[in-house]
Formats: C-alpha cells, sequence, structure tokens
C-alpha cells in the first residue's frame, strides 16, 4: 500500500515560523529580532535593547513588590510648645439624626417620608426590615385616622428630636477641670456641639 501525503497537508502540520509569530506579536521589539532581514548588527541591538528593558522592568518590579511587603509607613509630626492650650473644637457626628423616641404622630405625618419611615400614601415603609417592638410604635404613631395635623416646624423638629449632649457626654477632663454638658454649645441645624470653655 503506497501512502502519498500531500505537501500542503505537511505544511498545515508544522508550526509556522517563529519569523511569522514576531510579525504578528505585540510585544515591542520581537518582530525586528525575528525577521526574515539578515541584517545581524540591526538584530543584534535589537536582542540587547530588548533584553535590558526586560531587565529593567523585572527588576523594577521586584524591586516595588519588596518595597510593599516591607509595610513601610512615614509619620509626621510637628510638635508646638504652646503654654496656654485652647481647647480644640469637638464635634459629635451621629448617623442617626433623630431620635425615634421624640418623633410624634404630628413630625410623623409631616415628615415621615422624609426620614424614610412612610411612602407616599403614609404607609409604613419597608415594614418587613423594621424590628417587632419599634414597628409596633411605629404603627400607633403612623394612625392617622381622624388625625388633624398641625403647623410643623423643621427647626423645632430638630431641636427636639436631635440628640441631647447631656445622653451623650460621659467623661470628658480638660487640664484638671471636668467638663460638663453645660460647656458645650450647638452651632449648626445638625446638633454640631463645640465646647465653650469650663464656666
Amino acid at each position: 500500500m503506497d501512502l502519498k501525503v500531500d505537501s500542503e497537508e505537511m505544511d498545515r502540520s508544522q508550526p509556522p515560523p517563529i519569523e511569522d509569530f514576531a510579525l504578528n506579536s505585540t510585544l515591542h521589539g520581537i518582530s525586528h529580532i525575528f525577521t526574515y532581514e539578515r541584517v545581524w548588527i540591526k538584530r543584534c541591538l535589537w536582542v540587547v535593547f530588548f533584553l535590558g528593558s526586560l531587565t529593567f522592568l523585572m527588576f523594577v518590579c521586584v524591586d516595588r513588590i519588596h518595597f510593599y511587603l516591607e509595610y513601610q509607613h512615614v509619620t509626621k509630626l510637628d510638635e508646638i510648645s504652646q503654654p496656654v492650650m485652647v481647647f480644640p473644637a469637638v464635634t459629635f457626628c451621629n448617623l442617626n439624626a433623630f431620635r425615634f423616641s421624640r418623633v410624634t404622630r404630628n413630625d410623623l405625618y409631616h415628615a415621615g417620608e422624609l426620614l424614610a419611615l412612610l411612602n407616599q400614601r403614609y404607609e409604613i415603609r419597608d415594614i418587613h426590615l423594621v424590628e417587632d417592638n419599634v414597628l409596633e410604635a411605629l404603627k400607633v404613631k403612623a394612625d392617622f385616622h381622624n388625625f388633624k395635623p398641625r403647623p410643623f416646624n423643621m427647626r423645632e423638629f430638630y431641636d427636639r428630636t436631635g440628640h441631647d449632649i447631656k445622653d451623650m457626654l460621659l467623661a470628658c477632663h480638660f487640664r484638671g477641670a471636668e467638663c460638663r454638658a453645660e460647656d458645650f454649645q450647638v452651632v449648626s441645624d445638625m446638633r454640631d456641639f463645640v465646647w465653650r470653655g469650663c464656666t
């Protein structure tokens, strides 16, 4: 039995020359190193440049990884001596700006949607997310059957339902003196408190 293999099939089974791969490669320099040109000086220069760039890249990568693994940090501290130190400004920030226990039915009627407690139809929003003990109180406050709303003042609402410094200040001492809630004052509608100084 005589087997004849077509020359085209033999060509398909052979991998393409490296020059073809280099010509279609996006890796910079490869197409100049592996080329059909026979200018050896040019090709040698490209080999030197390529290997030099690759070596420099590896050096930088290893150096940066080594630097990262050292976990270095810089702490800059400027010390200024002050014989009489002024108490720094203190701001108490609370993500829960309003106390639910202070919210009334009238507040809920006017600002329930703003507080994300009620929807536009005055119904409780996301009832499945509300805790059981809060849900009972919310149902009572959100019952607007035969309810006659009174005028609503947002500033009065902030002052009444916002957090009280007396409830938040557990302990405070400055320069040997005890700080009290009376030493702080509200400086904005969001109930930011600043130190007024010991009286």
